[in-house]
């Protein structure tokens, strides 16, 4: 198994969404999170006077996939989520250790 953090940008959260529903994801979880990158902030007025807003809002994906679902649902992302414009994320893969399902205690690929 493994875990997929996806950093997007939130307005192709629903895409990405729909996406990993259509190959049979049945979860994941996401966060509004801010973070810097090579994306300038866009500049805000307040009261005329001009600041910069410091970060840049994006949303985070966490899901585990089975080592067979993980190219597809990483071409998912990266297919849907893409722009073309700086910004559009990163997508990091890890090795998972241990998987459980609190309701039925039942691990691995069977809580999935």
């Amino acid at each position: 198994m493994k875990k997929i953090e996806a950093i997007i940008r939130s307005s192709k959260l629903e895409d990405v969404s729909e996406g990993l529903g259509n190959i049979g994801v049945k979860f994941f979880t996401f966060f509004e999170v801010k973070g810097h990158g090579m994306e300038k902030p866009s500049e805000i007025t307040y009261r005329g006077v001009p600041y910069d807003s410091g970060y840049i809002p994006r949303t985070k994906l966490e899901l585990v996939v089975d080592d067979t679902t993980l190219d597809a649902a990483v071409k998912v992302i990266m297919d849907t989520a893409r722009t073309g414009r700086i910004g559009d994320g990163k997508v990091i893969i890890t090795d998972v250790q241990g998987f459980m399902r609190i309701r039925t205690g039942e691990s691995g690929h069977d809580a999935l």
